[in-house]
């Protein structure tokens, strides 16, 4: 086979692409999240089955024939342990669509989109947060990312609650006024903070609506607003807790190692967030270049694909510039 799939699935959002060896783009499509904590492996599989015989009938190729590729490179959020990657990779090869699956975590995407080395630091904050490191020796650091209980904060649903807890403790009292006071139930549509919380509380509304938060929460920190500046400062010194800690873990401190920034919350450019990040990297690790992702993570995933099928380096650069002049199509 002459094919690469390739697949950065997450958990709003999965984009596919097919990709022949010389780094020719047959096909780019996106669809709904295919994140395996939410529907179970069948489910996430499901999804990738609709989107590839979308991306074969775009590409023009025969959907009855498998498999449709020599490798399957499926980097998808909610893999977060090896087993959960052997357990994603049986169901890819029993799926038959490509002679060899390599299945990972989806923040192994960022870090491929966004440095041409196959080592470094990526860390990822949109719905929620999750890091991954690799060494030049190829060993790797991650890690558990099931939220509160493994010691995660942050991403937008995080940073959304803490805007509403400081938009009622400004209100009552028990913290400093904020401007999130307003800001807060303006954004979701209703009269005020208290009010949200109640509709969060009996389900009227899901936790994850406070998502959409985080760009009130980094303008009013831009104007000023302490308790915003709070929530920011919080986001940063995690992305600086999870990243420098891989960095430590793999010996990395003393080398030029690059700390991509992934998700919509960092690849947002706020300058106090990324300011911040950039002083704290840079105190465990002078060298380190940190760099807000520009590629889409679907380019790490193709990277990786063809270097597994023995793509000549040429494809690599050929498919960088396709995918900055092709856009994802939905089915």
């Amino acid at each position: 086979m002459t094919t690469v799939l390739a697949v950065d699935g997450g958990n709003s959002k999965t984009d596919l692409a097919l990709v022949r060896l010389d780094g020719t783009l047959l096909a780019r499509v996106r669809g709904p999240g295919c994140s395996p904590h939410a529907l179970g492996v069948d489910g996430s599989i499901a999804v990738i089955g609709r989107l590839l015989r979308h991306a074969l009938e775009l590409a023009g190729l025969p959907g009855s024939v498998t498999p449709v590729a020599s490798v399957a490179a499926v980097f998808c959020a909610g893999v977060d342990e090896p087993h959960e990657e052997v357990v994603y990779a049986e169901a890819l090869r029993a799926a038959g669509w490509a002679e060899d699956a390599l299945v990972t975590n989806d923040t192994f995407a960022v870090l491929r989109a966004g440095t041409p080395r196959d080592w470094g630091v990526a860390v990822v904050c949109g719905a929620g947060m999750n890091a991954c490191a690799v060494h030049p020796d190829g060993r790797h650091g991650r890690y558990q990312a099931l939220g509160a209980v493994s010691g995660d904060w942050g991403g937008g649903t995080d940073v959304g609650v803490a805007a509403l807890g400081a938009a009622i403790r400004g209100n009552d009292g028990r913290g400093p006024g904020t401007v999130l006071s307003q800001l807060v139930p303006e954004q979701l549509g209703y009269a005020s903070a208290e009010n949200v919380a109640d509709a969060v509380h009996k389900q009227r509304i899901p936790l994850d609506t406070l998502g959409q938060l985080p760009p009130v929460v980094f303008a009013a920190a831009r104007d000023g607003d302490e308790a915003a500046q709070a929530i920011v400062d919080r986001l940063a010194d995690e992305v600086v807790a999870m990243s420098t800690a891989l960095i430590r873990n793999l010996g990395l401190a003393d080398s030029d190692v690059a700390v991509v920034l992934g998700g919509g919350l960092l690849q947002s450019r706020d300058e106090r967030l990324i300011g911040r990040i950039e002083r704290g990297v840079h105190a465990a690790a002078p060298r380190a270049r940190v760099e807000p992702l520009s590629a889409p993570p679907l380019l790490g995933a193709i990277r990786a694909g063809l270097v597994r099928a023995g793509a000549e380096p040429a494809a690599l650069a050929r498919i960088e510039q396709e995918l900055a002049t092709q856009t994802a199509v939905t089915p």
